[in-house]
């Protein structure tokens, strides 16, 4: 069953692909300067074009979350949102913040602490905006029809996250207690509560896409859950010693960091098996593809790049190099960037009633970006062995080990600009469907009385 109040999702993801465009941009401006093509230092210099990349990361993934949110809490709850205006009002309130902070910087207004640069004021309405997202959606479960755990474990790293935001408003005149309490808010939400996010979704998506039946998907949200708060908790102290804390941090940390993405690849794996076992053949392929691939690539990225980076006798040479660049971008992709990609492509053709989800050029869209992603995390790899080796081996001076990588981001430029090709399809596919349509609705509703009969 759909519900009217789904709709509002669709405006949510129209900004999320708005600002993951951005991003992209952005990405090429840092790309570009890293070989010497910096004709637009005067106005955006290197760290605002870095600081505007990062941040437009964290915002449109969140926004991505809200729209699955609204999306997925009414049909989970069997109840529409409980006020649609406030939805809009809360939409159009974290695009104002959004359209203030990116300004901000690029006049130097910020708070100079990577991922939360965005300045204190406006800390501010980011937590009214969010308080009003999460009573919008607590309510509409509180009285809906059911509360499944699907939508209690998305609900809750949503919940849990907007909390972890709060330690990052705190003041500190200590640099070592502010970058304790900053990876609270950084580390936690990555290696943390946004995998119980991505959890909810994956689940939800796996559900609908391959039959499976809904106690076997969501009796392994309970195993997310506690490796979650086992791994992503303790995962975070890799990033301690850096900054002071005992050295045993960076033991505990290397090895729970890489348990975080196991639960979703068993999920994932799990799940497509029965799917083949069942002969189900769901007509929506490009959602499943985004969503067998998020857990895969989140395994690879977050997993086992992850583990190879943060053990203890690596991460004293890669810590803060081109690897630690490597494996954030690859993790970020698979673990959260696909898993948002997917659930749009698994909610389009519903909220619109076209069904254009076996296009060519969707599927291209699929191949190119991952292709040119991995492309990009190879190069950015390679650079980063030759820098540690130069750097921390032979004792080379940043900058000239800096002009040593350089042919290695012209490889990766090349690899972005497929990357960026296929995400310009898949926004070209998102346009394509146009706006959501109250006969959608009409039309989900009599194909579900027709399996019904």
């Amino acid at each position: 069953m759909k519900y009217k109040s789904q709709q509002v999702a669709y405006w949510f993801f129209a900004l999320c692909m708005l600002l993951f465009a951005l991003q992209i941009v952005y990405g090429f401006i840092m790309g570009f300067a890293r070989i010497g093509m910096d004709g637009l230092h005067e106005w955006i210099p290197f760290n605002t074009a870095r600081a505007v990349h990062t941040n437009l990361l964290v915002v449109w993934l969140l926004t991505g979350f809200m729209g699955a949110a609204y999306y997925i809490i009414p049909e989970e709850a069997q109840h529409e949102l409980v006020s649609v205006k406030l939805a809009y009002v809360q939409l159009i309130s974290l695009a104002l913040v959004g359209v203030a902070a990116i300004t901000g910087y690029h006049f130097n207004i910020w708070e100079g602490r990577k991922f939360l640069e965005i300045p204190r004021e406006l800390d501010y309405l980011v937590v009214v905006n969010v308080l009003l997202f999460l009573g919008i959606i607590l309510t509409t479960l509180y009285k809906g029809k059911r509360q499944t755990t699907t939508a209690l474990v998305m609900t809750m790293g949503l919940v849990f996250a907007a909390l972890l935001y709060l330690p990052g408003m705190i003041w500190f005149d200590s640099q070592v207690t502010d970058s304790f309490f900053r990876w609270w808010v950084v580390h936690l939400w990555v290696e943390g509560v946004w995998e119980l996010i991505m959890g909810g979704i994956l689940a939800f998506l796996l559900i609908k896409l391959t039959g499976v039946d809904r106690e076997v998907i969501e009796k392994w949200l309970y195993v997310i859950v506690g490796l979650t708060f086992l791994s992503g908790i303790l995962g975070t102290g890799h990033h301690y010693y850096y900054i002071g804390v005992n050295k045993i941090w960076l033991v505990v940390g290397g090895i729970f960091s890489a348990l975080e993405p196991l639960a979703f690849l068993a999920m994932a794996l799990f799940a497509v098996y029965m799917y083949r076992k069942g002969e189900r053949n769901h007509p929506n392929k490009i959602a499943l593809f985004w969503t067998i691939g998020a857990a895969i690539v989140s395994f690879i990225g977050a997993g086992l790049l992850g583990f190879a980076h943060t053990l203890p006798q690596t991460n004293l040479y890669t810590h803060g190099t081109l690897v630690t660049a490597m494996h954030g971008h690859y993790a970020f992709w698979g673990a959260y960037a696909m898993i948002v990609l997917a659930i749009i492509s698994y909610s389009m053709p519903n909220m619109t009633g076209r069904k254009r989800h076996d296009q060519f050029l969707g599927h291209l869209a699929f191949w190119l970006s991952n292709i040119g992603m991995l492309g990009m995390v190879v190069a950015m790899g390679v650079a980063g062995v030759v820098q540690v080796y130069l750097e921390r081996i032979l004792g080379m001076e940043f900058m000239v080990a800096q002009e040593e990588v350089k042919i290695h981001f012209v490889v990766m430029l090349l690899n972005a600009s497929l990357f960026a090709t296929g995400i310009i399809l898949y926004i070209y596919e998102f346009v394509k469907y146009g706006r959501p349509t109250d006969e959608a609705l009409t039309i989900d509703t009599e194909e579900e009385a027709k399996v019904l009969r």
